[in-house]
């Protein structure tokens, strides 16, 4: 699994903090924290930073690049921030995180990744938004992203199709739909297109200490259809066990046994089945909630592991 490191996010209080500070020393520790988990790449996203993105992003990118040599992902919507974020970047080539099918953003990011040599994250997702079904969602991506950035001339190798990950909490219905669109995809052109989601969205507007199980439970899904990139949590050592556990088919444990069931499910296109989970175990009792929830069978509630 090729994790994009997600922690150093405008939306975290502690970063918010750093940044207003401009406390190097606090960038560098995460940055490096990150990798030595086991992040292959880190995500920078510091918002638009529209009055003062021409001071924060070098700064920032010169601050990660002295400790670490993985590529940066510049994650922002100001695409100024992206090319003053691109100038400055030294070392491996780096990901603009991202274009969509908005002809604006479409005319402008493609673009700049090409003349700077960047891979680029692309979004399914047009002027309309974020459609529910899979396959449209896939015919985003085969009807406006590839074609355009292929007509243009950009190398296809360094195209990531992103269909979306949206929240259980508000979005439920997206969650199974985006399983089928990361199966769909692969097929969908020749070559197949890299995938990547921000697995951590599916928890969004979740209560904190339930996050962590629904990124897990989802993660196995998403492995089952062949996922190998995203952004997430490399500090997340549960997550990081399910990782192994499907890569190696470890199922030395009871609860790796029962995340490869889930993934194997998913690969068939079968939903994990009541008689998979010993719903004695509290944990795994748990675990079977949270698919119901995942696969929309069960509306999501803050208290649905207590129902």
């Amino acid at each position: 699994m090729y994790i994009i490191g997600e922690n150093i996010h405008i939306l975290a209080d502690k970063v918010k903090e750093a940044l207003n500070n401009k406390d190097r020393e606090f960038f560098m520790d995460l940055a490096v924290k990150q990798v030595e988990a086991g992040a292959k790449c880190v995500d920078i996203n510091l918002g638009p930073r529209k009055k003062d993105y021409a001071e924060v992003f070098p700064w920032i990118i010169e601050s990660v690049e002295t400790v670490v040599d993985v590529p940066l992902s510049i994650d922002t919507t100001n695409v100024d921030g992206m090319e003053a974020a691109l100038k400055t970047i030294k070392k491996a080539q780096p990901i603009l995180n991202s274009t969509s099918a908005e002809p604006e953003r479409l005319e402008k990011i493609p673009l700049l990744a090409k003349r700077y040599g960047a891979k680029i994250i692309a979004l399914t997702m047009g002027s309309s938004g974020i459609p529910v079904a899979a396959e449209e969602r896939v015919n985003i991506a085969v009807g406006t992203l590839i074609p355009h950035l292929a007509e243009m001339g950009f190398n296809m190798q360094d195209l990531i199709i992103d269909p979306l990950v949206l929240t259980v909490s508000g979005c439920q219905e997206y969650c199974p739909q985006l399983i089928e669109a990361v199966r769909m995809l692969p097929f969908s052109w020749d070559p197949a297109p890299a995938i990547s989601v921000g697995l951590s969205n599916v928890s969004n507007a979740v209560p904190p200490e339930g996050r962590p199980l629904i990124n897990r439970v989802y993660l196995a899904m998403l492995m089952g259809v062949g996922l190998q990139m995203m952004i997430a949590n490399p500090l997340d050592q549960k997550q990081n066990d399910v990782i192994k556990w499907i890569e190696t088919k470890d199922t030395s444990s009871a609860l790796a046994r029962l995340y490869n069931k889930i993934a194997e499910r998913t690969t068939a296109s079968e939903e994990p089945q009541y008689e998979d989970f010993d719903m004695s175990d509290p944990e795994q009792a748990a675990i079977w909630k949270t698919v119901q929830i995942l696969l929309n069978k069960v509306i999501y509630a803050e208290g649905y592991l207590n129902q």
